[in-house]
């Protein structure tokens, strides 16, 4: 194939295209013209190998029932191994249209009505929403921010709420997201532990799993130990490397053959069987030609991530970003501005223009932090961090005493 050529700066207009991202901000209460880093897609083209393949299968014309074979599971395959060092097997594979779509099949499969779902707030909202609409219970091992300002587990609390009675499911974040942790071989052979003793399945959300900084390493948990393979179902998708999410397609690994079954037995009473031809299409073509592409926007994105730390520490002290360890959604806490989550909400929206996903979402340990996504080209960023400045800088000034009447200006 022709050598592909890189560029990440290029503004690529995304209104008018149906974007969930830039064209719904009026149905979903923001102003029309706002900045948004919320939702978790990248504002860059995908690789060109990937749209060609995409293009090559729209030239034939027919679209009918589609279904992979071994090329499609070699290159996940390929891709599992190479990247992480995990040998998966054929059998193991059931594919979905999405994480969180495979999330609440779990839930179905391995849980009853009213039962419990552990899960470690802050994380990613729908796990709870999840949870909630299917009729069982969320039940927090809350993550603490340390002095260090990294987010650490409360193993004892951990475990503590993994022995409760009606506790069989617990849904893991790795990389965790919104917090940026890249959990260390040591807390996930306990969390391993634990949820072995107590006879609790792991679903392991690892949709990130590409997206690491630094020398640290994303660890499958499933390939820890073979006691934790059997109890795990991993979650992966080219959706958030490779900016697919719209062609809704992942990769659900299941080495136990009865919980694959318990798995698989929930997707069909959802009346849902082959995956869309353009996200089979995308996902083999991506994890066999799109390794060039990745490497080059990791650099590009490690370097918006490490523009936005300097940016604050320089211009905006005020405020304390957790550099994330992995994804590429940046975790800031705003507290030290002394504000209710209302008037954080009208900084943000109606002084600065952006559209954050604003901590509470989150759960309630968040109030007070937003989540920046930094995967666009850096001129965007660089214009929301300029906007978010002069907001803070307003609003500051506002607060400071009237030198002619003497009172606070509110």
């Amino acid at each position: 194939m022709q050598e592909e050529k890189f560029d990440f700066d290029t503004l690529v207009e995304r209104r008018g295209t149906d974007c969930l991202k830039y064209d719904f901000a009026l149905r979903r209460g923001k102003p029309q013209n706002v900045l948004p880093l919320w939702v978790a897609d990248m504002d860059f083209r995908t690789s060109e190998k990937i749209i060609a393949a995409i293009c090559r299968r729209a030239e034939h014309g027919i679209f009918g029932y589609t279904e992979s074979g071994d090329r499609y599971f070699d290159a996940v395959a390929g891709w599992m191994s190479r990247r992480h060092g995990w040998k998966i097997k054929k059998d193991w594979l059931v594919k979905t249209p999405g994480v969180v779509f495979a999330l609440a099949m779990a839930v179905k499969a391995f849980t009853e009505a009213g039962d419990r779902v552990l899960i470690q707030q802050p994380v990613y909202y729908p796990f709870s929403e999840m949870i909630k609409d299917n009729g069982r219970e969320v039940v927090s091992s809350d993550l603490i921010l340390g002095a260090d300002g990294k987010y650490h587990i409360d193993f004892e609390d951990f475990e503590r709420k993994a022995a409760e009675e009606k506790t069989s499911l617990f849904l893991l974040c790795s990389p965790h997201n919104p917090v940026g942790r890249v959990w260390t071989e040591e807390e996930l052979l306990k969390i391993g532990e634990i949820c072995l003793k107590h006879h609790v399945t792991v679903v392991s959300d690892e949709i990130h799993e590409d997206f690491v900084w630094g020398t640290r390493k994303h660890i499958v948990f499933a390939n820890l130990r073979k006691e934790f393979e059997d109890l795990s179902i991993t979650c992966t998708s080219p959706a958030k490397t490779f900016n697919l999410s719209g062609l809704q397609v992942s990769n659900i690994l299941i080495p136990s053959e009865k919980l694959r079954a318990r798995f698989q037995k929930q997707i069909a009473a959802a009346g849902y069987s082959q995956l869309n031809t353009m996200g089979l299409t995308a996902c083999e073509a991506a994890y066999c030609y799109g390794d060039d592409w990745y490497d080059a926007m990791m650099e590009y994105v490690s370097g918006n991530i490490r523009f936005m730390k300097s940016y604050l520490e320089r211009e905006l002290p005020q405020l304390t970003m957790t550099e994330p360890e992995g994804t590429y959604l940046v975790w800031v806490d705003f507290r030290r501005l002394g504000m209710s989550e209302p008037e954080l909400e009208r900084l943000i929206v109606k002084k600065a223009n952006l559209w954050l996903d604003s901590g509470t979402i989150f759960g309630k340990a968040s109030e007070g932090f937003e989540r920046f996504n930094a995967a666009c080209p850096r001129v965007i960023l660089e214009k929301a961090l300029e906007q978010l400045k002069r907001a803070v800088q307003h609003q500051e000034a506002d607060l400071q005493p009237s030198i002619t009447s003497g009172y606070r200006r509110l």
